[in-house]
């Protein structure tokens, strides 16, 4: 047997017998040490099934059967293509009652949401194996614990308060959009809205904002939100340019009317004395 291998050892194809013996081995050890890997396929699989029919019956009438979006025959929008979006955004529109839309807009506006978070994460499981895109992080890449709430305030400052306003009140834009307030929002619909870009967002990926700015600005708006307005009226805590609004409709708006009414008073009574 021996002496048979050794003088074919130098055949052609005994390299190639040899790398396929390989990868047989290769093959069967894996499948023999890791068999859990099928069962995680098995559960994918039907998680995607599953939220490819709720998908067909909720979204496919603007977005089509296959996330390929749909045109009317102007050429106008019904439903953009959800090809590589991701699940963020998945996670992002329907969680917070955003998607499905009630009617046409300029804006997908935050409402009740329709649909329970299993139902919401076998849609993004569908929606993610059309092409990569975003995905949803693990809820402790998510935790705020241990940020920095400081250098988050100055994240934000930079990158959102132009359109959120410094404390993420919101604001309005163009075109009859808004930006949202940032009030009692999930740190993973944070997440989804950063690194999906809704709307007239602007995308922020973990390459453009690191997750750790991120963590961090998450902490600054979820502490701020929990700050009392020992002034009284929070006013939208748009700082002094709302309190200047409101020094000027009521104190120099009183300090105009009390003028008007003393000097029109003399008028009317020098009318009253003629008159007698």
């Amino acid at each position: 047997m021996i002496r048979v291998l050794s003088t074919r050892r130098r055949h052609p194809l005994a390299s190639v017998a040899v790398l396929l013996c390989a990868l047989l081995v290769f093959g069967i050890s894996y499948a023999t040490l890791a068999p859990s890997s099928g069962a995680t396929e098995s559960a994918s699989s039907t998680q995607i099934s599953e939220g490819k029919q709720l998908f067909a019956i909720g979204c496919s009438s603007c977005h089509g059967l296959n996330g390929e979006g749909q045109l009317r025959e102007d050429g106008t929008v019904i439903g953009p293509s959800l090809v590589g979006v991701g699940a963020a955004a998945v996670d992002f529109q329907v969680g917070t009652g955003r998607m499905p839309m009630a009617a046409p807009g300029a804006q997908a506006e935050r409402k009740p949401v329709a649909y329970t978070q299993d139902q919401i994460d076998a849609m993004a499981a569908f929606v993610a194996s059309l092409a990569p895109g975003p995905a949803i992080p693990p809820e402790e890449e998510l935790s705020t614990e241990g940020a920095d709430i400081a250098r988050g305030g100055v994240v934000f400052r930079t990158n959102c308060a132009s359109c959120h306003n410094t404390t993420g009140q919101g604001g309005a834009l163009t075109y009859g959009k808004e930006a949202p307030a940032l009030t009692g929002v999930e740190p993973r619909h944070m997440y989804g809205a950063m690194v999906t870009g809704p709307q007239a967002m602007p995308v922020f990926s973990d390459e453009t904002l690191p997750m750790q700015d991120k963590r961090d600005l998450m902490a600054y708006l979820q502490a701020i939100e929990g700050q009392p307005d020992p002034g009284g009226l929070g006013i939208g805590r748009a700082g002094p340019v709302s309190e200047g609004l409101w020094a000027w409709l009521v104190g120099i708006g009183g300090l105009i009317g009390f003028t008007v009414w003393v000097t029109t008073r003399p008028a009317s009574a020098s009318k009253s004395s003629k008159s007698s």
